[in-house]
């Protein structure tokens, strides 16, 4: 069977529609008030609420198709694989169905909608480990559908257990299916999970049933849920019998112009199809993240806005390999936004500040690029003169500080002249300067659970209270742009041509305590996103029309659709202190505020 992503997506969404599931839109690529993690990394990312308790205006059975950014294996991108971005289909039980539809579902889909041959399957199980025992109950599933059980393979917890992602939380055993590719083993103990191609992994079933507690027990949850996770591109590689995702029509017309506008040839066929697969795969990532529906991250130094730059320069410097012709990058990014728009129309309408960050940012490292290669090549030179063949972490700062050179791209280079870094000596020397963190300073985050403690949720809350305060005070064009929340502080980016005055900082923040005081209870109502729209709310990075919506009310002050988690009544945030008002990036402030006992 032959099968375009276009059709793989409405296979799913129709099927599991089929199934009782309602399908909701996938959220922006920013997620919301986690401080876990800088994109959406997962499927299940924007429903934790609702996987925690809270009641989805969809109901409790969910499917959609999520977009999903993973930098962790960012240095493996270029392998048959490896991706940044990609298309995560799934589907949810909210304490509705559990391991007998799930599982049943995902094999019928395999089989009768994709055409992929039973005796083709293989599935790994948890194998029972720490107290808690084998799944037994997915075995007896599989074998109940034919499986038989030499190709059902317990597994340990590093394969086959998913969370919690903290110390603590809903956490469960999972059943993953891998397609047999008919290669020969690798060697007698070649199984699924191994790297040798044999098998490919394309379905993940997550069964939510126990909770870790602070002691390191896991106890029976009072609720079941079911995550599922299926990727787009990695599904119609497999299908369509390609040897990697790289040859599906989603990435064909990208390396297609790639391939016309380079005037070099690598001697080396795998560098050059390495460095192909690089430009390819970091542009679409960058036209994503750029063109968001949230529009909030640009090219920089810190967090998700490095991530970006990251994989910008790390392109630019292929490119550079292959002799790309100039305004490649304009051309390469209409062909992603021409690729994607019918499905993520955000592309389209955000068009011109994707091309135009993608191209500024092109600019700007192009000017210290070859500088800081120049100067790093004399550092090497004098080095292996003097037999010395670690870089030193100072000098490695000085490159970043001084050229704009990356901290990768100097191992990169490094790597290729048999040197090595010395990273933590960078990383003490980047965090002493820069006052910032080790995960930032190293391009890396962890993913995990949303913190839905009392504070975080009395932060969310206050973040609607200053949203509708900014609408007061400087007008209805500043706009929420995104936010971030720990328990620490709140922070909150809005659009705003100039700086505040302390007059105006000064209002926002009495009118939030004024709100406060007030005490005016916050009133949770299910409805349509149209419904929400013609009651007057704000209804930003959300729903298509016609999807079934939370809106959070509070009095005549503010009225917005969001997912949560929100306080009762406003009296329960205490008071709210402003703490810096700054710039984020052109045209956007943000605002940094905490939760205080106000009396």
């Amino acid at each position: 069977m032959k099968l375009t992503a276009d059709e793989l997506r409405n296979k799913y969404l129709n099927f599991f529609q089929s199934k009782g599931h309602t399908i909701i839109s996938g959220a922006s690529l920013i997620p919301e008030n986690d401080p876990t993690v800088l994109f959406t990394t997962a499927g299940m990312h924007p429903l934790v609420p609702y996987l925690l308790g809270q009641k989805h205006p969809a109901g409790t059975r969910l499917t959609d198709v999520q977009k999903c950014v993973r930098t962790g294996d960012i240095d493996e991108v270029g392998d048959p694989a490896h991706l940044t971005f990609f298309e995560m289909l799934g589907n949810w039980s909210l304490n509705d169905y559990f391991k007998k539809e799930a599982i049943t579902w995902s094999f019928e889909f395999l089989t009768k909608e994709l055409g992929f041959k039973p005796e083709q399957l293989n599935v790994t199980v948890f194998a029972g480990e720490e107290g808690i025992p084998r799944d037994d109950e997915a075995i007896e599933i599989w074998k109940s559908l034919g499986i038989p059980e030499e190709r059902i393979f317990p597994s340990p917890r590093e394969d086959n257990w998913w969370g919690p992602a903290g110390q603590t939380g809903p956490c469960g055993p999972d059943t993953e299916m891998f397609i047999d590719t008919g290669k020969e083993k690798c060697g007698e103990h070649c199984r699924p999970g191994c790297h040798c191609g044999k098998y490919i992994e394309i379905w993940n079933d997550v069964f939510m049933q126990y909770n870790k507690t602070a002691e390191g027990n896991y106890e029976p949850l009072g609720r079941h849920n079911v995550d599922t996770g299926m990727g787009v591109e990695r599904t119609i590689c497999m299908i369509n019998g390609y040897p990697t995702v790289f040859e599906t029509e989603l990435f064909a017309p990208i390396i297609g112009k790639i391939r016309e506008l380079a005037s070099k040839t690598l001697d080396d066929p795998e560098a050059q199809t390495k460095a192909e697969r690089i430009i390819a795969d970091h542009l679409r990532t960058s036209v994503f993240i750029l063109g968001d529906q949230k529009q909030c991250v640009k090219p920089g130094n810190i967090g998700a806005n490095y991530v970006l730059r990251r994989l910008i320069r790390r392109s630019v410097r292929y490119a550079k390999m292959l002799g790309l012709a100039a305004g490649y990058m304009q051309q390469i990014a209409e062909i992603i936004i021409g690729e994607y728009k019918h499905v993520y129309p955000e592309l389209d309408q955000n068009r011109e500040t994707v091309i135009h960050e993608l191209v500024a940012e092109q600019e700007r490292f192009e000017k210290t690029l070859e500088q800081g290669e120049r100067e790093f090549n004399k550092i090497a030179t004098v080095m292996k003169q003097h037999g010395q063949m670690q870089l030193g972490g100072r000098t490695a700062f000085k490159l970043y500080d001084t050229y704009g050179f990356p901290l990768e791209f100097t191992i990169e280079l490094a790597t290729e002249q048999g040197m090595t870094v010395d990273r933590q000596g960078y990383e003490e020397a980047f965090n002493k300067h820069q006052e910032l963190s080790r995960t930032t300073s190293a391009g890396s985050f962890k993913a995990g659970l949303q913190d839905h403690s009392e504070v975080v949720t009395r932060m969310h809350t206050a973040t609607h209270l200053l949203h509708a305060a900014l609408h007061q005070v400087l007008g209805p064009t500043a706009l929420q742009k995104g936010s971030n929340i720990t328990p620490e502080r709140l922070r909150f980016d809005f659009t705003w041509p100039d700086k505040m005055t302390p007059e105006q900082i000064q209002q926002v923040e009495d009118l939030v305590n004024q709100k406060i005081r007030e005490a005016i209870p916050v009133v949770k109502t299910s409805l349509t996103l149209d419904e929400a729209k013609a009651q007057g709310a704000t209804a930003l990075f959300t729903a298509k029309y016609g999807e079934q919506v939370t809106m959070y009310t509070i009095g005549d002050f503010s009225k917005e659709v969001c997912g949560g988690p929100h306080v009762q009544n406003t009296s329960e945030l205490g008071g709210f202190k402003i703490q810096k008002e700054q710039s984020s990036s052109a045209g956007v402030r943000r605002i940094k505020a905490v939760i205080t006992n106000l009396q």
